[in-house]
This record gives structure tokens, sequence and C-alpha cells, in this order.
């Protein structure tokens, strides 16, 4: 372990910048895709597929990324890594040809697993070396910044500015943020203990866990890759205010982890998590029933609410379980709960095109009540 006397403050807030710059940038892309389904004129289920490429790239980049972290260090990596984030955004609002928005995706999902994974491991570091419980804030920081970015995309693009303006502006801070944050980054890589392998056969009660796992973060990639163009067709909303559905989502998820400890500890982890369900479903309906788009964000708020401490309580009862060492039973569902960000908008995308967008989402409902129907008897078996 290295000595506390090489980290300081500033290394917390350099994490804090990186988690932020992640979400801008996830955030900024969201009000992007009804834009580019428009421009490249394809239906959704070639979005989906589309979108699928940014999950290819983020697959064959993460343990690419274990190997470069631990020979250069979080600072070479992230560095190279997030700079690859502030040149592809403006490239996502601007290519025009299928092919082209196939690989900037996997371009743009390549350094977004690179930073992923390499901002993860200084948060490890940081918090391990600190002594104190840092991770939960780390991770709110990159909820505020899916806000910053789908918030300061979606304004921009109502007051006019071109989508590939707009996408240099956001660029531009993200890359300011990045130069402020670089000295606080780790130039040294983890040392001690034994490499988690990159994938985990999950066993047991740990793959129910997973499997619920997987229904969040699908529910979770949902909103982020279609809730905006669900505004659109489901309700006829502008383009301007379609981008404000992640940006609700996103902030009530970012309050729900703020104070997500709070209420586990007052309520237990097994009513949070079936009331957190119940509420994600709830929004669901009322994003799919209420009749105005503007009503519908009431929905995305909700959705934000109730998916906000599901992964937090499964990770935790993971730890718990005797079926599997705790190191591998969470490098197993953080595997199996990856497919649903990765493989969930694709698959999404092939639902609504086979029926509609609206089946899609009330399929997400269906998702969240599974969860909650779940949660007793996958806690009884732990």
């Amino acid at each position: 372990m290295h000595g506390t006397g090489l980290i300081r403050g500033n290394d917390r807030i350099a994490t804090r910048l990186i988690f932020a710059l992640g979400g801008i940038v996830l955030g900024a892309w969201a009000p992007l895709v009804p834009l580019a389904k428009a421009r490249l004129g394809v239906d959704e289920g070639a979005l989906g597929l589309l979108l699928l490429c940014m999950g290819v790239g983020s697959i064959l980049a993460m343990p690419m990324t274990a190997f470069l972290t631990s020979r250069f260090g979080c600072r070479q990596v992230i560095t190279i890594s997030a700079s690859g984030l502030c040149i592809v955004l403006p490239l996502l609002a601007t290519v025009d040809t299928v092919l082209l928005m196939a690989a900037t995706l996997v371009g743009f999902g390549v350094v977004m697993g690179c930073t992923s994974v390499s901002m993860n491991l200084q948060a490890v570091l940081v918090e391990r070396d600190a002594g104190l419980s840092l991770m939960s804030g780390f991770h709110a920081m990159f909820s505020l910044g899916g806000i910053l970015g789908s918030g300061g995309m979606a304004v921009l693009l109502s007051v006019g500015v071109p989508a590939y303006a707009a996408a240099l502006i956001i660029s531009m801070f993200m890359l300011g943020l990045l130069v402020v944050a670089r000295p606080g980054l780790l130039p040294y890589r983890e040392e001690s203990g034994a490499k988690p392998p990159a994938f985990v056969i999950p066993k047991g009660i740990v793959l129910a866990i997973g499997a619920l796992s997987l229904l969040a973060m699908l529910a979770e990639g949902g909103v982020l890759d279609w809730g905006a163009l669900f505004i659109v067709e489901a309700h006829g909303a502008d383009i301007g205010l379609a981008g404000f559905a992640y940006t609700a989502f996103a902030i009530t998820m970012t309050m729900g982890r703020l104070f997500g400890d709070r209420l586990r500890m007052a309520f237990g982890d097994l009513a949070m998590l079936v009331g957190s369900a119940t509420l994600a479903m709830a929004g669901f309906l009322a994003s799919l029933f209420l009749r105005t788009a503007t009503a519908s964000l009431v929905g995305f708020l909700l959705v934000g609410a109730g998916i906000s401490n599901i992964a937090p309580i499964l990770f935790t009862l993971t730890g718990k379980t005797r079926h599997m060492p705790a190191n591998l039973a969470v490098a197993s569902v953080l595997t199996v709960g990856y497919v649903g960000i990765i493989a969930g908008p694709a698959a999404i995308g092939l639902i609504a095109h086979a029926t509609s967008l609206q089946t899609a989402f009330f399929l997400l409902c269906a998702a969240m009540l599974f969860i909650a129907v779940s949660a007793r008897p996958v806690f009884n078996r732990v």
C-alpha cells in the first residue's frame, strides 16, 4: 500500500472531476441520439445496432485497460482516454453515414471503456489510501456530470445552437476539467494483490443477483439512449424538451445516491429494494400513460429516484453471500449487470422496431416489477 503522504486532497478532487467528465459525455450524447437517427435516416432497429457498436468498443477496451494501467498508471491512461472523449463527442454530432457512425461509436466505446476502468481504479486507490468511504461521492459526481451534460446540450439545442457547435462547446469544457484534474491523477499503479479475472461465471444465488443487476442497468441504459426519442415519438415533444428526459432521470438518480445510505439505514435494504423497484415501475407507467410530454417527464423523475439505489443494494448483498468468494461474486454481478448497459439499448431498438418504443418501455416497467417481486426470495437465500 502506498503511503498516505502520497495522497493529497487534490487526488480526491481530481477523481471527482474525472467521474464528472465521464458523466458529462454520456449525458451530452443522450440528446444527440434523435438527431443522429434523423441525420442518418435509419429506423429504430438500425439505430439499436449502431448503439451496440459502443458496447463492442467498451468490451474490447476493458481488458486492455487493465494492462495499460498496470504498466503506465492511472494518470497516463486517463489523460489519453479522456482526451479521446473530448475528440469523439463532436464527431458523434457530425458524421452523416451509417458506416462512419458505427466506427465513431466503436471509438466512443473504446475511450469510454478505458476511462471507466481507469477512473474506477483511481477511485479504489484513493479511497483505500485515505481510509475513508469515498466511492458513493465519486459516483454521485458521475450522475451530476450526466445532469450537466444532458441539460447543457438540451439548452444549447433549444436556443438554436447547431449540434456540432454545442458538442464542441461541451468538449472544450470537458478538456478544461481534464487539465485541472491531471496533476491529482495517480502516477503509480496497483502493486499488491492478485488481479481479478476479466470474466467470472456466476454461481448459485450470485447468478440471481446478477440478473437483477442486469435488469436495473438495462433500465438505466434504456433511459440514456432512448429516453429522448421516447418523448418525441410517444408525446410529440420538440427536440429541446426531449433532451430533458435524461436530465430529469439523472437529477433524481443523483439525489437518491446522495441520500441513499441514510435511507437504507432507516428502512433496511430489503424494504429499500422493494420500494425502489416499485417507484421505478410507477415512473415508467407515468411516462407511458400521462398525456403530455411535460407531464411524462415526471415519470422519468420517478424512474431515476427508484433506480438510484437498486445497484448499490445488490452489490452490498453480493458481498454477503457465501456461495462464492466476495471478490469473485462482485466481479460476476458487475459483469452480468454490464450486459444490460451494453446489449440493452440494442435490444430495446429491436423490440421497438418489431412493435413500438412504447412497448419496449412497458417491458422495462415489467422488469422493475420483477425486481420488486424477486427481492424477498433473493434476500432469503443469501
